[in-house]
């Protein structure tokens, strides 16, 4: 893969060492590179300058077309979608229980530990509650009750440039505030290697367990990002935050009200989130070391195991 900027030759790349492509803005991809990317299950997207998805190109469909047809019908059926759901929610809900505690111990002042251990707290009994929900809607509502608790606290996880970045509300469509901005714009990456993990794998990426299917929406990419958008998006947005890695300079309020970030800033958080993804952690199902950026095909794959009947369940991933 080459990269050209103005006739010029910026960037090659061998091909067998991509996962993905994701162009932003006025990005073009020639034919025959992307006949290149789907025959080695490279997935090409595209994104607004601004972070929105556009399209996405792919191959053939991979997999087992037998595995597919169990997917649709573990969609259908209350308990097993139940059961999967309650996985992906009950490893949500527990690690960002985990993103509170962090945040909690490491602050340097007592300001906000307090209703940080408390929303923990609220957060454990919420797990309890999970525990003996025993259909999608059950699950679904303590979904959005661990959301509710999670966020209400999360401005107090921010500790530099309060007036510049600071949190209210979860918003989105357009985001409103800084916030709001790399947080969207980190689970749309999110989005994007999940899906591509999924599709690898053979599963359909639009067919799920907690998302109801709607069209053109990646409901399966969405229930596994649950889990996993704590630990790898959240807690990279307070790291480019508390670590002063983003300025306020390089966000920018449009007349419409979103917020945007600038050239600089998206490639500021781009390599953040690349250098992320290469740091290594210790998988607690597999009792394996692996990259971070290998965690939505291990959990693709398990998935998969499961839903083949290789496993009794999903074991979603917990973060320590």
């Amino acid at each position: 893969m080459l990269v050209r900027y103005e006739q010029e030759t910026r960037l090659r790349v061998p091909i067998h060492t991509l996962a993905g492509i994701v162009c932003f803005g006025q990005v073009s991809c020639s034919p025959p590179l992307m006949g290149l990317c789907a025959e080695n299950n490279v997935a090409v997207s595209f994104l607004s300058m601004h972070g929105r998805f556009l399209a996405r190109v792919q191959g053939p469909v991979n997999g087992n077309v037998l595995l597919r047809r169990e997917q649709y019908r573990k969609s259908d059926e209350e308990q097993a979608a139940a059961s999967i759901a309650k996985a992906a929610v009950m490893a949500k809900v527990a690690n960002c229980r985990t993103v509170l505690l962090r945040g909690a111990r490491e602050r340097a002042d007592n300001d906000g530990v307090t209703a940080l251990n408390e929303s923990a707290g609220r957060l454990a009994r919420v797990l309890t509650s999970l525990e003996r929900a025993n259909t999608v809607d059950a699950v679904r509502g303590f979904e959005g009750e661990g959301a509710s608790v999670y966020f209400s606290v999360f401005d107090h996880l921010i500790t530099a440039s309060k007036e510049d970045f600071f949190f209210r509300d979860r918003n989105r469509r357009p985001p409103l505030d800084n916030i709001n901005a790399l947080l969207s714009f980190l689970y749309t990456l999110l989005v994007h290697d999940i899906e591509g993990a999924l599709e690898a794998v053979g599963l359909d990426p639009a067919v799920g367990f907690l998302h109801r299917d709607r069209p053109g929406r990646p409901g399966l990419a969405l229930d596994l990002m649950e889990e996993l958008r704590p630990v790898l998006a959240d807690r990279l947005t307070l790291s480019l935050v508390n670590r002063r890695q983003v300025q306020k300079d390089g966000f920018r309020r449009t007349e419409s009200g979103a917020v945007e970030m600038d050239d600089a800033t998206r490639k500021e958080v781009l390599v953040a989130w690349q250098k992320r993804k290469q740091e290594e952690i210790q998988h607690p199902f597999l009792g394996e070391r692996i990259e971070f950026g290998l965690l939505p095909h291990v959990q693709a794959l398990l998935l998969a195991r499961h839903i083949r009947g290789d496993l009794d369940g999903y074991p979603a991933y917990f973060w320590r």
